[in-house]
């Protein structure tokens, strides 16, 4: 379980058919083989470590569901480690498991912040509510407004700075996870 609170933002030292290696300075430290870790908000194995990189391996189903299979190297991604039982819940209950990908439609400035449009798989559209949270490449995001097929987030200087969305045009593909409690209702109630 992740709580879409970015650590660190790494860079693509390689990415093959099937394994994709992320260069960090922070995340190293206590990293081992078998640690999950999310990547853009997918959530990966660790498999291998260089000194300042490690590896995961990637299935089909993640490059099917993801925007992981479109990354170039020296992309920046977004990293964050499971949480520790121990540790406060900053953002939401993320589990890093990417429901599908949506696409940046519009960058505006707004104050301090930005505003960025979201567009979606209309699939995802009832998981998402106003003030209710969306999982951008693992970023725990407060929605502002939804639509028939996107949504707008307001998002924050120290949000920008930290994580890879400050280099992300309009026209890029991000991973998207909604509210997993939202689905499980869902599930339930369709019985």
């Amino acid at each position: 379980m992740f709580t879409g609170i970015v650590e660190e933002v790494g860079r693509v030292a390689s990415l093959a058919s099937n394994c994709l290696t992320i260069r960090t300075h922070q995340l190293m430290d206590g990293l081992k083989s078998g640690d999950s870790i999310a990547v853009n908000g997918a959530c990966l194995t660790v498999v291998a470590f260089g000194e300042d990189t490690f590896s995961v391996e990637l299935s089909p189903e993640t490059l099917r569901r993801t925007s992981i299979g479109a990354l170039t190297v020296g992309a920046g991604v977004n990293l964050e480690r499971p949480l520790a039982i121990n540790d406060r819940l900053g953002g939401h209950i993320v589990q890093g498991h990417v429901d599908g990908t949506g696409r940046i439609t519009s960058r505006k400035p707004e104050g301090d912040c930005v505003i960025l449009r979201v567009g979606s798989p209309r699939r995802l559209i009832p998981y998402i509510v106003e003030k209710g949270f969306v999982a951008v490449d693992g970023i725990s995001l407060t929605v502002v407004k939804k639509g028939a097929s996107s949504f707008t987030l307001s998002v924050i200087p120290y949000t920008l700075e930290n994580t890879n969305l400050k280099g992300k045009p309009v026209g890029d593909r991000v991973n998207l996870e909604v509210d997993i409690v939202a689905k499980y209702v869902e599930s339930l109630l369709s019985r």
